[in-house]
């Protein structure tokens, strides 16, 4: 067991999940929040068990790093849907989960007399989740889709990219789209559990992926179905209509930064004006005038004033300009710092490596060891993507191997 000992607070539910690539996400994130998540494979195991990257560069049974991430913490068992006497195992499973998800074609499991329909007027306090890439109805449930085409077709790879338009839209990686959608099924869970509690009824829950990616493109959306507008991607910053000032800076020992969100009230133009003078800057950066300026008014900035209003377009100009010098005149992780201890947002640019040798990032917890008996040792894991500590996220166990609780199924009459 990884973390604390205090119960998770989904500690008691019961998940059954049919193994899917994308679901996958929510139930590790189910099982990271205390739920008891068990996996359902076909005989032989899912085939994403053969995804890479594998355990030393070397494939093989049990060396998916893919399925080791997306399956922490699960209980694996192993059925045929095909097969009618494996059917009734599932219907027996799934009578006594407070919870299916899944991620099958929209036909499949009602050709198989298994689907929420069938086995929620059954059981009527079963929540049945499902994650499909249009919808399990209307015109475009059938196409086919997989995580690229949901991050194209829903529109954040629109606004993802450099600032050299010469090249094409940049799909952003890590499984977004999926990962986006199972955002969306976790929420549903949550708040359909805290539906039952008030009704004592379940509900079907259809997650449309490419709807889910679609309402978290920000601006791109909005201002095309508002404004008529397209927003053009900018390197490192939001995608806007009207091009936005360069934030990425390089670092005295060579590391790339994010310099974040510009000073826009008074408190914040007299801190950067502070740095600046600590670091011995401050003659050096010769729009520090308009620094003094900003750091007296009694009105915050907003950005309808760039462009319309001169003092405030110098004003908001000086104070991204002397973030980015102050970036360029210290080591990357004293910027990151220096910017934490002043409350001011900043990022260094990392590689996956770097964030996990991190000491912020060590302090909080997110790398966690996560023992593998089976193989006499333990790996590194990323570990709770938030900070709850009365109901915490925590990996208890590695990912199961295949059909490792099938007498799970042995219980079941």
């Amino acid at each position: 067991m990884v973390g604390n000992d205090l119960p998770g607070a989904l500690s008691g539910i019961r998940v059954v999940e049919l193994a899917g690539e994308a679901s996958a996400f929510a139930g590790q994130m189910l099982a990271g929040m205390g739920a008891e998540v068990i996996v359902v494979e076909p005989p032989g195991g899912h085939h994403t068990r053969s995804f890479e990257p594998f355990l030393g560069d070397e494939p093989g049974p049990g060396r998916s790093l893919w399925w080791w991430h997306y399956n922490s913490s699960k209980l694996g068992v192993t059925l045929d849907l095909e097969d009618e006497a494996d059917q009734s195992r599932f219907r027996s499973l799934a009578d006594t989960a407070d919870v299916v998800l899944e991620s099958e074609r929209p036909g499949r499991l009602a050709d198989l007399g298994i689907d929420h329909d069938v086995l929620r007027a059954e059981h009527t306090e079963l929540i049945w989740v499902s994650l499909t890439p249009f919808g399990r109805t209307g015109p475009r449930s059938q196409e086919e889709s997989i995580d690229l085409t949901v991050l194209a077709a829903g529109g954040p790879a629109w606004s993802c990219g450099y600032d050299d338009h010469a090249i094409p839209p940049q799909r952003g990686g890590g499984n977004q789209g999926y990962h986006t959608g199972s955002v969306f099924a976790v929420l549903s869970v949550q708040t359909a559990l805290l539906v039952r509690e008030q009704t004592g009824q379940g509900q079907f829950v259809d997650v449309n992926m490419h709807a889910a990616v679609n309402v978290t493109t920000e601006f791109a959306s909005a201002e095309w179905l508002v404004a008529g507008q397209e927003v053009q991607r900018q390197t490192g910053r939001h995608a806007a209509v009207h091009p936005t000032t360069f934030v990425r800076a390089l670092a005295t020992d060579g590391i790339d930064v994010h310099t974040g969100f510009p000073p826009t009230k008074s408190k914040d133009f007299a801190v950067v004006l502070d740095w600046l003078t600590d670091l011995g800057l401050r003659d050096q950066f010769e729009e520090a005038f308009f620094l003094e300026i900003g750091a007296e008014r009694e009105e915050p900035l907003h950005l309808s004033m760039v462009g319309q209003d001169a003092e405030a377009t110098a004003i908001f100009g000086a104070g991204r300009d002397a973030v980015r010098f102050i970036a360029e005149n210290v080591t990357a992780y004293d910027f990151f710092i220096g910017a934490q201890d002043r409350g001011l947002a900043v990022g260094i640019i990392y590689s996956p490596e770097e964030v996990l040798a991190d000491p912020h990032f060590k302090e909080r917890g997110f790398p966690v060891e996560v023992e593998h008996e089976d193989l006499g040792r333990s790996f590194t894991y990323l570990g709770a993507p938030y900070i709850a500590p009365k109901s915490p996220f925590r990996i208890r166990h590695r990912a199961p191997h295949v059909g490792e609780h099938n007498q799970i199924l042995e219980t079941l009459t």
